[in-house]
């Protein structure tokens, strides 16, 4: 035996005996204390380290148990929905994302299994969602659509695939949502642990399973490339014959594309409760949205208006102008990524003649488009202020001013005072009779500035026009503007809530402009109550948030029937204008699929009505394939006896992507005779032409769309407005800048229906202004009838033939007179009143209208 050897026990004995002395020495200390501090104010306490080791005191809740057992179900009819999809698909995509659910679904039921089990809990069979009267869970397809699912393959497979399980991941983050609404629930940290993953997880798996869908689509609008001047294009029906750039000085030199949206709420911290399909059990309404709008503000960055509905609408209701122009007028430097968003962006188009002014945020523009495809830039007036909005009455543009930035004097400078002299909000009027050097008149204050406006002409007062203003913003200091007030009307029921403000502009002094009125247009009939309309929230499971009826975004008007729509944040309302001071509510709608009742559009005879939501602000992508096509949609009413009576929604049918602004906006109707059709923006969806004769059906007809504005990066951009004038259509772009494109021949619209509505001379436009159009006595009118006619076969081949034939006779006897050829059409109209009388409906309208037509020719050929 060595040295080394012998002395390795006598070491260790050393060792031991010395671990064993200091082991005696640590028990002779007092322990360190543990110290469990109390509520703020109250004394910490001491405690033992069994207490502070033992976690009985986190408990279960009967919530957490039903959700447990609950999403077992849920997640087991996932399972049976992926082990369809091997012998149905033939893309390998699919399959691998059929397994990643697959191996989560699975891992995740046992865990539930083990965390029931482990409190003595009952757990859930893996078929219950089978058994009879089981209750289904948010998002779970019903059994109808397993069964169509299980008939589908290919192709047809993968994309009821994609939709349901879309539909199944939504329903799962809402069973999150509403389990984190339970009080106490999800203490457990193994549970909250869980309802997290399932938030972050199943949140990207519906983004990627978003795009798969996405490209499924065969429109050509899907995938376009991006870029700012050189996007990808998609025409169907139309043809693009100008683009004119924003002007030098209208758009930042150093940015020309704008700065890219700041992005969604992370969906760990703040969940966007999705819709489910139609029928989805469970609340599965859109949480706020917050990042869509400023947290709990209006335009102006002031607090929701209303403390009786406090949080009714703080989400659904801003602009995307409110959202991105916030923080530059409040130095916001807690967003300091909004600053400056919408500084430049285009807003909406008025027309007078040959000119076209084109409204900005940072002024307006004016164009000579005597030639459509040449549209030459005339004038730049800077007048920041927001949103811009213009009309034209005469040789007065009237313009709306909402952000606090705006100033009395134009001036670039803004203002910083939170009360000053200087700041202007309301309605701006210019002297546009100098088109080169416009010049302003009035500035017409108002409590909550002018988000948009809408010009009402009165025949029994034909010195003076009104103009209604309708402020979304916060309501300003009544030290600022004496009377103003954002109290509840409880409170003071000279409030500037739930109202509108009517000014009437005298039109030889616009210089004496001046508010007149300011009805509570909201009122309850009943009570009085100026809140008497939709308070604000959902309207039960599977529905919209829908914001409080607090303000009208627009309101159009039909002057021939002395009607005004009003599309009014939470409901669309009709109203009778006959005295345009005092405007009554004869009729109200809501549509729980409406998160911002935005705009509203008439068709020509004022018998319907198209109202948009403006789901997400404008500046969301909304469009998305797996969007619900109700939400952010049109909403199409006949309007009958008085009263609107919803017959369907219209939605851009192409998905975009999510780095795309997309939802309902501004339109016109497009003056086909004896057909109702409308020219829409989608912001960047692009601009859609859809036919809505058909109330219960509407179907587009054309399309023109551009790829989004950044490869990467969400840049809000797209069509502001897209309005038919003269035979064109007329589009602004938020960031890019204005497009003409004009309607082609299709077998949804024929030549001499393109024609027929070019006929229409319009002396002016304004969007929020819908006087009734005439067509004049022309052949190519009578033959746009004749085509209607041939397309739904009412006439026989030989009638058509015959009246096409005297068509062409009077259009070669020109101005003319031919007594002969003027009583062949009037034999004609004859036997078209034999016709007329044996028909009803649009049918009836498009031979009444051929007919009149006849009559017009006849009488100017004697």
């Amino acid at each position: 035996m060595n040295r080394q050897s012998a002395l390795r026990p006598l070491s260790a004995a050393i060792i031991g005996t010395g671990l064993l002395v200091l082991s005696l020495a640590s028990a002779t200390q007092a322990q360190p204390p543990i110290v469990q501090p109390g509520a703020p104010g109250q004394p910490s306490r001491t405690i033992s380290a069994a207490e502070a080791s033992d976690l009985a005191g986190i408990r279960y809740t009967e919530a957490d148990v039903r959700f447990m057992q609950g999403m077992i179900s849920h997640h087991a009819q996932a399972l049976e929905m992926t082990e369809l999809l091997d012998t149905r698909t033939e893309s390998d995509a699919m399959r691998q994302t059929s397994r990643r659910i697959e191996l989560s679904q699975e891992d995740e039921i046992e865990m539930m299994q083990d965390w029931l089990r482990d409190r003595g809990q009952e757990v859930t069979a893996i078929d219950a969602h089978h058994a009879p009267g089981a209750m289904r869970m948010p998002g779970m397809l019903t059994d109808e659509e397993m069964e169509g699912l299980a008939d589908a393959d290919g192709v047809a497979f993968d994309r009821l695939f994609l939709e349901g399980m879309i539909k199944h991941h939504r329903g799962a983050l809402t069973m999150v949502e509403n389990l984190l609404e339970q009080p106490g629930a999800a203490q457990d940290s193994q549970l909250f642990a869980f309802t997290s993953d399932i938030t972050a997880d199943q949140t990207a798996e519906i983004n990627r399973m978003d795009a798969m869908l996405a490209e499924l689509s065969p429109d050509p609008r899907v995938q376009l490339a991006s870029g700012f001047h050189d996007a990808g294009q998609a025409l169907w029906n139309m043809a693009l014959v100008a683009t004119r750039p924003k002007p030098e000085g209208f758009y930042d030199p150093n940015n020309p594309a704008g700065r890219p949206m700041p992005v969604e709420a992370d969906p760990e911290t703040e969940a966007e409760a999705e819709p489910a399909a139609a029928g989805a059990a469970g609340d599965e309404a859109a949480q706020d949205e917050q990042a869509d709008h400023e947290e709990g503000r209006d335009g102006d960055g002031a607090e929701h208006d209303d403390p009786e509905h406090a949080g009714g609408d703080a989400d659904d209701g801003a602009e995307p102008e409110q959202e991105a122009a916030d923080a530059e007028e409040e130095d916001d430097a807690d967003d300091p990524q909004r600053r400056g968003l919408l500084n430049f962006g285009n807003t909406d188009l008025a027309f007078a003649g040959d000119r076209l002014f084109v409204g900005s945020y940072h002024g307006f523009n004016t164009y000579r488009v005597e030639v459509p495809a040449s549209p030459q830039l005339v004038t730049s007036v800077v007048c920041p202020g927001g949103q811009g909005d213009v009309s034209v009455v005469g040789n007065l543009l009237i313009m709306s001013v909402e952000q606090t930035r705006g100033r009395l004097d134009c001036g670039l400078q803004g203002v910083a005072e939170p009360v000053s002299d200087q700041r202007f909000r309301g309605i701006r009027i210019f002297d546009i009779g100098d088109t080169r050097m416009p010049r302003q008149v009035a500035a017409v204050q108002t409590c909550r500035g002018s988000h948009t406006h809408t010009v009402i002409a009165d025949p029994d007062d034909e010195g003076n026009v009104y103009v209604y203003g309708s402020g979304t913003g916060g309501v300003r200091s009544g030290e600022e503007l004496e009377g103003c007030s954002d109290e509840s009307p409880a409170e003071n029921p000279d409030t500037a809530l739930f109202r509108i403000d009517v000014i009437q502009v005298p039109l030889a002094n616009p210089e004496d402009a001046a508010v007149v009125s300011r009805p509570l247009v909201f009122r309850d009939p009943e009570t009085g109550a100026a809140a008497g309309l939709w308070p604000g929230g959902d309207h039960g499971p599977g529905t919209q948030r829908t914001a409080e009826s607090s303000r009208c975004h627009d309101i159009t008007t039909f002057p021939d029937a002395g009607l005004a729509a009003g599309a009014c944040s939470g409901n669309g309302i009709l109203f009778d204008i006959s005295d345009p001071v005092n405007p009554i509510r004869l009729d109200d709608v809501i549509d729980p699929s409406f998160a911002y009742w935005h705009s509203a559009t008439f068709n020509n005879d004022g018998t319907k009505v198209i109202f948009t939501d403006e789901w997400g602000g404008g500046g969301r992508p909304r469009c998305r394939a797996s969007d619900p096509r109700e939400w952010g949609a049109n909403a199409i009413y006949d309007i009958v006896d008085g009263e609107m009576q919803f017959r369907s929604h219209y939605k851009l049918p192409a998905p975009q992507t999510d780095r795309e602004n997309c939802v309902a906006h501004n339109g016109s109707i497009v003056p086909v005779p004896g057909r109702d059709i409308m020219v829409q923006a989608w912001y960047q969806g692009g601009i859609s032409v859809f036919d809505f004769t058909d109330s219960s059906n509407p179907v587009e007809i054309a399309f023109f769309d551009r790829g989004p504005i950044h490869p990467d990066r969400f840049v809000m951009g797209g069509f502001w407005s897209a309005y038919w004038y003269r035979g064109y259509i007329y589009g602004t772009e938020i960031a890019r800048g204005l497009d003409v494109l004009e309607l082609l021949p299709s077998e949804y619209l024929t030549e001499n229906e393109i024609a027929a509505a070019a006929s229409v001379a319009s002396p002016a436009f304004n969007a929020q202004q819908q006087p009734r159009l005439e067509w004049p006595v022309r052949s190519v009118v009578a033959r746009a009838y004749l085509d209607q006619l041939e397309r739904s076969d009412t006439l026989s081949a030989q009638r058509r033939t015959a009246l096409s034939e005297l068509l062409d006779r009077a259009d070669s006897a020109g101005s003319g007179s031919d007594s002969a050829l003027a009583g062949q059409l009037t034999t004609a109209v004859e036997a078209l009143e034999a016709d007329i009388a044996d028909t009803a409906g649009r049918t009836e309208q498009r031979l009444q209208g051929l007919a009149e037509t006849l009559t017009g020719l006849a009488e100017r050929l004697r």
